[in-house]
């Protein structure tokens, strides 16, 4: 009887030690997984956190500015804005269409009766919110004429268009054109001499109150 007590204990603490062996084994493998979750989510904080950074101190993308399209002329030159034809004026001098700016749209007063010139249809025609026109022309000194008239019927008195602009350097601020030209569709012409050293004209316009506008320029040779 002894006998088998002790055959069938040994019995029981082989069958104990076995599952004891593989609860050990199970245990083992949990706390490894549990140790490789640790240290996985240990680590990815510190790849987040680089990466925070690494977007903290990145230098914010600048929208890029419209590049102006630059026209190579040959003055004397004059450019009729707003239209794809070509004009003749009462002189006998033609303007070419427009072209040379960076961007902006166009706008035609087909009936505006503009006083102050002889050449009304040149001011019936303009180019409004652009930011540049750009010409390539030989190294020289030239005059240049902007023409303005204020025609937009949305235009009812001074202060109601005003913009600045530069022509080769030559800073022209606050400009009405209603008070420059004393009135509505009035025509205006603003004449600067400038000089030319690295083959390329600029004319840049900002905005102030509602948006730049000009109808012709003129690139003349000084003499």
């Amino acid at each position: 009887m002894f006998a088998e007590i002790e055959i069938v204990s040994h019995r029981t603490h082989g069958k104990f030690m076995k599952n004891a062996n593989s609860l050990i084994q199970k245990r083992i493998a949990s706390l490894a997984v549990m140790l490789a979750v640790a240290l996985t989510a240990s680590y990815q904080p510190a790849r987040g956190q680089a990466t925070t950074n690494a977007a903290a101190t990145a230098a914010p993308a600048t929208p890029a500015a419209p590049a102006a399209t630059v026209v190579t002329l040959t003055p004397p030159v004059r450019i009729k804005a707003g239209v794809t034809e070509k004009m003749t004026d009462t002189e006998g001098n033609v303007w070419l269409p427009d072209q040379g700016s960076a961007d902006g749209d166009t706008y035609e007063a087909t009936d505006a009766a503009v006083t102050n010139t002889p050449n009304a249809a040149l001011y019936r025609t303009e180019r409004y919110s652009m930011t540049a026109y750009t010409f390539a022309v030989p190294n020289g000194k030239y005059t240049v004429k902007l023409h303005f008239a204020e025609v937009y019927s949305g235009i009812s008195g001074p202060g109601d268009r005003v913009f600045s602009f530069n022509v080769q350097g030559h800073e022209f601020k606050d400009f009405d054109i209603w008070v420059k030209a004393g009135g509505f569709s009035k025509a205006y012409v603003e004449s600067v001499d400038v000089e030319v050293t690295d083959g390329k004209l600029s004319i840049t316009f900002t905005p102030k109150v509602e948006n730049p506008k000009i109808n012709g320029i003129e690139i003349l040779p000084k003499t």
